[in-house]
């Protein structure tokens, strides 16, 4: 299983004035280090816990259906699925039909159970599901604890700035975060 992000996030889930604000910074001299600092504690706090926190489009790609019925999807929360295609072995498409496809996109990880399985002919990737992951599509969609969360981290990283290069970063976790995340990540046995 593969995954490929086809529509990245539109928005980051802390704005520039809310972490200003959490900062106490009045200037905009800091403006471009600050998003880079946002979007790296996103994407870091999505590595570790397995969830997107803004929507996105993504694809999974399969070589062949699951032997249960259900096809599990990470990452969450999968909010709908919008295609499946499976390729024949001459590598032409077909869609597979969502009708009577049942949903649970609030599991960790999601669940989708499809009613109709055609069978890939494509030995690798042979089958693409497209879905939406998210929390929502804006940054107040996002639970408080994470984006806590992230105002902490953002804030560690903003600290150590001098020290550490913007794209060397994440270079710690501040002491709490793993508290706040802890009730999120996946746990697998």
């Amino acid at each position: 299983m593969t995954y490929a992000t086809l529509a990245p996030p539109v928005a980051e889930p802390l704005t520039l004035s809310e972490t200003k604000a959490h900062l106490r910074l009045d200037s905009a001299d800091e403006d471009a280090l600050l998003s880079s600092l946002i979007r790296v504690a996103r994407e870091h706090l999505e590595r570790e816990t397995g969830l997107c926190l803004i929507d996105r489009t993504l694809r999974l790609y399969r070589d062949d259906w699951p032997e249960e019925d259900v096809i599990l999807i990470d990452p969450g929360p999968v909010k709908a699925v919008t295609a499946v295609t499976v390729y024949d072995a001459a590598g032409q498409p077909s869609t597979v039909p969502l009708s009577g496809s049942r949903l649970d996109g609030n599991t960790r990880p999601a669940r989708l159970y499809l009613p109709v399985r055609p069978a890939p002919g494509a030995a690798l990737n042979g089958i693409e599901i497209d879905f939406t992951a998210g929390f929502g599509s804006a940054g107040t969609d996002v639970p408080d604890t994470l984006k806590r969360a992230l105002l902490m981290h953002v804030a560690l990283m903003f600290a150590f700035r001098g020290a550490v290069a913007a794209d060397s970063q994440p270079v710690a976790v501040p002491d709490g975060y793993e508290r706040l995340v802890a009730p999120y990540r996946l746990r697998r046995l």
